[in-house]
């Protein structure tokens, strides 16, 4: 879904005002006067009017389908950010048994576990979209729906083979849903003519993301008390089945894209920057985790965050001054999108680092089996229920920085309970609350970031914002566990002991708690400089 900008709309006779930066204009009047005034942002259509169906191209009629039908469309494109999860979810409840019968306990080669799937996720996301744009979502979807299912069905036969494959298994999962998020989006944002439909089914697109979760939680540590590898071929076999359900359930588009020639297509997809840019992500995410297994002593390491670096300014290069399809479009960015990127990074790898280390803390040092944990996360679903249908309702009615900040303060407060837990209480008086609280944090970060980035940008670039916001998120989970590593093996002088290990699961958790609170600290800045600006204007 990286670009929409494939859909043009009759442009209005009257001249533009002069343009303002989201921040000075309320909420209300952007969502009124832009196309994309929704929670994705994506252009959009209304396939309610007959002229503009005639005109436009490539657009899903979703708005004229029965009621039954669009609750099958949406749910299907949801499984989307629901399997996603369930791919996180059911690998952190069992990721000691896992390494256990690998005979691998070092929390920092377990943590690649994690790390490496959202790596992948988050690296290919804006390649997945790019190719939903140039051979059609529908059939990107599926292609990741099978992809992730393939890949799910080996990581469960490496219990044959070694911890090498399931790790390199766990990698290529990620790529699944890098294809499938994207491409899921793209349609939703072609299905539905701006409105509240759209608003709320897009809110229910990420409000499925801790019911994923939990799901994974819960299945994960049912299948591991019969045997591990059925959490991956159970997933298998459900991934199958959506991507047959899906060829039903999702409509073709009213008229299919023309076909370009083979030139046209390469340019498109802007090869040489998603090579450097998939290169330097890949590089400077592996430094970075590797160094808690290995140590930072090792100089293969620092090779590969270096050359890392130096492929990110390539890219950069490529990006704004090169490619004519860029595939991060850096020279339409602004202060404005700077916060929302910095701010999304910060909750979102702290919340990556509390669900990894919450669970080794319960695993290792509490005793507690996966079933139990499974069991502290059930409150995640009616929480999410509300957070889901309260985030569809707001957006449009207060501004989406403020929302923002209410998804960092869900964020910090969840992460305190978390860190300053004492190792054995009750679930109830720390976990329980800390549960709840960020499940608020997630529902709320991910639509206020993608409504503040589309209203930051050129029209002809706000199809983008999902993407890249889903982007962010899941590599901010995947280096922030680097970094969270790093700081435990710095002060849990190896592990040797119970007390040693606690200590270093709560430097990580700490750590989350400086992260949330960075967020937090940018989140009032952004609502501080909007302010400003309209003072300034009036």
């Amino acid at each position: 879904m990286t670009s929409l900008s494939d859909i043009d709309l009759e442009p209005k006779p009257e001249t533009p005002p002069p343009p303002r930066t989201p921040s000075q204009v309320p909420q209300g009047e952007l969502l009124q006067r832009s196309p994309a005034g929704n929670l994705a942002h994506i252009t959009s259509l209304d396939v309610e009017s007959s002229s503009q169906s005639d005109q436009d191209k490539n657009l899903y009629p979703a708005d004229a389908l029965s009621t039954p039908r669009q609750i099958l469309f949406v749910g299907t494109l949801c499984t989307a950010m629901f399997t996603n999860q369930i791919g996180l979810g059911n690998t952190l409840a069992t990721v000691g048994l896992i390494g256990e019968s690998f005979g691998i306990t070092n929390s920092g080669q377990l943590s690649w576990l994690i790390a490496g799937y959202s790596l992948t996720l988050g690296t290919f996301i804006l390649i997945g979209g790019r190719l939903g744009d140039e051979f059609g979502h529908k059939k990107m979807f599926v292609i990741g729906m099978i992809w992730f299912s393939l890949w799910s069905m080996v990581a469960g036969l490496s219990v044959y083979s070694n911890y090498v494959l399931f790790t390199f298994s766990r990698v290529f999962q990620g790529m699944g849903p890098a294809l499938t998020l994207p491409n899921a989006l793209g349609i939703l944002g072609r299905s539905f003519a701006p409105g509240p439909r759209q608003n709320m089914a897009f809110a229910w697109f990420g409000g499925t993301a801790p019911f994923g979760a939990i799901a994974g939680f819960l299945f994960g540590g049912l299948f591991a008390l019969a045997w591990w590898p059925w959490i991956y071929w159970s997933l298998a076999i459900a991934l199958a089945g959506i991507a047959a359900f899906a060829e039903w359930t999702i409509p073709p588009p009213l008229q299919e894209k023309q076909t370009k020639p083979l030139r046209e297509r390469l340019e498109a997809l802007d090869i040489p920057g998603g090579l450097t840019g998939v290169t330097a992500l890949v590089l400077f995410n592996f430094a970075w985790n590797q160094a808690v297994v290995v140590g930072w002593k090792q100089p293969y390491v620092y090779v590969c965050l270096i050359l890392g670096v130096l492929c990110g300014a390539v890219f950069f290069y490529i990006e704004i001054y090169w490619s004519k399809s860029p595939l991060l479009p850096l020279a339409s960015f602004n202060s404005d999108i700077g916060f929302v990127f910095a701010c999304t990074a910060t909750g979102w790898a702290c919340f990556g680092i509390w669900v990894y280390y919450i669970g080794q803390v319960a695993l290792d040092i509490g005793g507690n089996t996966p079933i139990q944990i499974a069991a502290w996360f059930v409150p995640v679903i009616p929480v999410g229920l509300v957070s889901a249908l309260a985030v569809g309702k707001l957006i449009g009615r207060i501004p989406a920085s403020w929302i923002m900040v209410i998804g960092h303060v869900a964020y910090l407060v969840g992460s305190i309970l978390a860190a300053a837990r004492p190792p054995h209480s009750v679930y109830w008086t720390y976990y329980f609350f800390s549960v709840l609280i960020i499940t608020v944090g997630m529902d709320t970060s991910f639509p206020s970031a993608v409504i503040i980035f589309s209203n930051a940008v050129p029209r002809e670039v706000q199809g983008m914002g999902a993407s890249i916001v889903l982007t962010v998120i899941n590599y901010s989970i995947s280096i922030g566990l680097g970094f969270a590593g790093t700081v435990e093996t710095n002060i849990n002088d190896g592990g040797k002991s119970e007390d040693d290990r606690l200590l270093g699961y709560r430097g990580a958790l700490w750590f989350s708690v400086g992260l949330a609170g960075l967020g937090f600290v940018l989140s009032l800045l952004f609502v501080a400089k909007g302010g400003l600006l309209t003072a300034r204007e009036n």
